[in-house]
């Protein structure tokens, strides 16, 4: 896969499994989205691990929707009507998020909730090293990713209604539970021995330092639609992990990338950054504690653990729905294969000395 695509780029045809009735979708659309007219095409993105993800294509316009994956679901998860909250929430106070268009609640339609939204044009960056940039523009790059992560840990989330969209305080343990208790409950998938271990060290490791701001929750350069020619963050995908919680946990999550193997995930640990003018991880932390006011970052490293566990407990889930052929994505089994190394790099990160950066 190329390094830098257009945002409608990387679509197939719909998977088996994620089938609907396109004439009742378009029923819909009509009654419910302002200007459309079919006829209508739909294609479906290869991403979208757990959220399944469709392009649907008219003569004037595009659009995308976003559904909850039919089969059995994890209670609370999957919840597209929170993606549709925040987004709208957001749009409305000019965050470069896409903008929601209508929602359906009506399992009638195409058999599980889903909301449209609009199409937005540009560059999706599926290497974090951005290869299709210029070796001097990459900074800027990087910097417009910094900055969109500080704004969103700036607003003031009760000022645009999300006040409850989240419990305040206490979000590292009780992500440490909810991760836990899956990663433990989803007995069909396995145990390793890296995630047991976390699961017993995460909780006795907290920072005291509590603080409460909405994050995205999936903070990465390929969850981010760019201009199609400037260092400019156009749109912001792929909410459904959003909530209110600790903004550093969100924060390391993103500068995780500094340490993810690229087989992975988007990321930059087989990377020699400064050949491709790429701004080190020691000072990519500091713009962004400069831009939202800190000195610098408690616990870095517990942060990092936690986040390289949250991900492999969210992989071996993946792994079940691989097992229970529920798996909304065409790259799913890869995911799954991925869980074990996500698992040691967490445990490396724990044992790191360090602490601060």
């Amino acid at each position: 896969m190329s390094g830098g695509e257009t945002a409608q780029a990387d679509t197939m045809p719909v998977r088996a499994a994620y089938q609907f009735e396109p004439d009742r979708l378009a029923t819909w659309l009509a009654a419910h989205i302002d200007g459309y007219k079919g006829p209508l095409s739909i294609a479906q993105f290869s991403g979208g691990q757990s959220n399944p993800t469709y392009k649907l294509m008219t003569p004037e316009r595009a659009y995308v929707l976003r559904r909850k994956p039919p089969g059995q679901l994890l209670k609370g998860a999957h919840a597209v009507e929170r993606e549709a909250q925040v987004l709208t929430a957001l749009h409305a106070i000019g965050f470069p998020v896409p903008r929601v268009l209508g929602i359906c609640l009506d399992e009638a339609v195409i058999g599980t909730w889903f909301y449209v939204m609009e199409l937005v044009e540009g560059r999706i960056f599926w290497d974090a090293t951005f290869p299709d940039v210029g070796r001097e523009d990459r900074p800027a790059y990087f910097d417009a990713m910094n900055a969109t992560i500080a704004r969103l840990h700036s607003i003031d989330y009760a000022a645009i209604g999300l006040a409850a969209f989240g419990r305040a305080g206490n979000y590292f343990a009780r992500q440490i539970a909810r991760w836990s208790k899956q990663y433990v409950e989803d007995v069909g998938a396995g145990r390793d021995p890296n995630m047991d271990y976390l699961v017993e060290w995460l909780p006795a490791q907290i920072p005291p330092e509590d603080e409460t701001s909405l994050v995205h929750g999936d903070f990465r350069c390929d969850n981010m639609i760019f201009h199609p020619t400037k260092p400019q963050v156009l749109a912001v995908l792929d909410w459904e992990l959003s909530t209110l919680g600790h903004p550093l946990a969100d924060f390391t999550y993103h500068a995780m990338m500094y340490h993810m193997p690229p087989q992975i995930v988007a990321g930059l640990a087989e990377a020699n950054v400064a050949a491709l003018n790429i701004p080190n991880e020691q000072n990519y932390v500091a713009a962004y504690c400069g831009r939202v006011g800190r000195a610098s970052i408690p616990g870095y490293d517990f942060c990092l653990a936690f986040n390289f566990f949250r991900m492999a407990a969210i992989f071996h889930g993946i792994k079940c729905r691989v097992l229970r052929g529920t798996a909304s994505s065409a790259n799913a089994k890869e995911r799954a294969q991925s869980f074990p190394v996500l698992a040691r790099l967490a445990r490396d990160m724990a044992e790191r000395t360090t602490n601060i950066i």
